[in-house]
């Protein structure tokens, strides 16, 4: 799908400004082409990301391409009764160490956010980096229970199964995993099956497609002949993936093209993938935005529930809380609306007050949006 003319090496190509030009070039021939403009969904934040650094999103529209942010961000999907169960845990019960990524403990809920809670008396909570380091605090503090509040897509998934499988193998009897684990193809489903918004193409996240290979997004070409492409983070990268987009809605050919073939194979990464298959099975978890999707999340298998801290502390979700804070979040993530349609956007929400995750993770689209654009002048 690369047009001849582009070069592919050295590295420092994927970020020329001749190359980036050249490429805006054949993106709008092609949309010209089709003689209408294209809605092309990105759907890692990563992604998001490097359109807003890079100056793209503007340029792209020029070329007659609108972009939509979509639930590629594991912090903002992940609903609030997570978050709230594991503050009530904390608060009621002594000598705990919950461990969690640093983005997590700032989204807000109505009991608060983990970074302003106070911890029973003993009981902490700990920013990581990593599972492994949740797991290494379980080695030295064995007289206290540590669990770790994971939150990830298939990207990160198998790093925090085999940090439970290690906890097993090493009868650590003190680690538990508290799962937000989600899956992005059934994400992608949900949204299509939904019709709400209307997309001629995604851009497939690289980092997750690593794991699970092209094949996983073949169903959205062959069932709902809407084409897309598994892209890298350069701009080049992201660029050459809505080439190929564009490309395949003007052949009416939709397929899953793979312009991050340096990294990304076919078939994903085998031993990821049986991890996961060994440690964990699907279910029907609650997205935020998105709603109830059907094997769309993952939680330990039962030969694992010792290290379910579900399981072990019996703690309670509450999938039926609602706040009318005024937040858009959710839509967002569905790619209804952009975040500057948001009457908080720069206002009352901003990256020191977030009044909802997406402005709160550094993948949220609202976040992105306020660094890299027009946010910050709002204030």
């Amino acid at each position: 799908m690369t047009p001849k003319s582009l070069p592919r090496e050295p590295f420092s190509d994927w970020r020329s400004g001749s190359t980036v030009r050249r490429l805006l070039q054949a993106i709008a021939a092609e949309v010209g082409a089709i003689n209408r403009p294209l809605r092309i969904m990105e759907v890692c934040g990563t992604h998001t990301m490097t359109l807003h650094r890079s100056g793209l999103k503007p340029l792209l529209k020029e070329a007659g391409v609108v972009m939509v942010s979509g639930p590629g961000c594991p912090v903002c999907i992940t609903p609030d009764f997570y978050h709230e169960a594991i503050i009530d845990l904390v608060t009621s019960r002594d000598n705990l160490l919950v461990t969690t990524f640093g983005d997590m403990t700032r989204v807000p809920t109505r009991k608060g956010a983990l970074q302003t809670t106070v911890p029973a008396p003993g009981s902490e909570i700990k920013i990581v980096y990593s599972p492994e380091e949740a797991l290494q605090l379980a080695r030295e503090n064995r007289g206290r229970e540590v669990i770790f509040f994971g939150a990830g897509f298939e990207t990160t998934i198998p790093a925090i199964a085999y940090t439970v499988k290690k906890a097993a193998q090493e009868q650590l009897q003190n680690f538990s995993l508290l799962a937000a684990l989600w899956l992005i193809p059934p994400a992608l489903e949900a949204i299509l099956q939904s019709g709400d918004v209307a997309i001629d193409g995604f851009i497939y996240p690289g980092h997750v497609s690593v794991i699970i290979g092209q094949e996983a997004y073949r169903f959205v070409a062959e069932n709902y002949r809407i084409p897309g492409a598994i892209a890298g983070f350069e701009p080049a990268d992201v660029l050459l993936g809505i080439f190929s987009v564009a490309r395949q809605v003007k052949e009416n050919r939709p397929t899953v093209a793979n312009e991050y073939r340096r990294v990304v194979s076919a078939e994903g990464n085998p031993r990821a993938l049986a991890l996961m298959a060994e440690m964990l099975e699907p279910f029907e978890a609650e997205w935020r935005g998105l709603g109830r999707i059907k094997n769309s999340g993952l939680k330990l298998r039962p030969q694992w529930q010792d290290y379910d801290a579900v399981a072990r502390f019996q703690m309670t979700f509450q999938p039926a809380t609602r706040r009318s804070s005024g937040c858009r979040c959710g839509q967002v993530l569905k790619g209804l609306v952009e975040p500057t349609d948001c009457p908080l956007f720069g206002r009352a929400c901003d990256p020191e007050h977030p009044r909802g995750p997406c402005m709160v993770s550094y993948e949220g689209a609202c976040l992105i949006e306020y660094k890299y654009s027009s946010g910050a002048k709002k204030k």
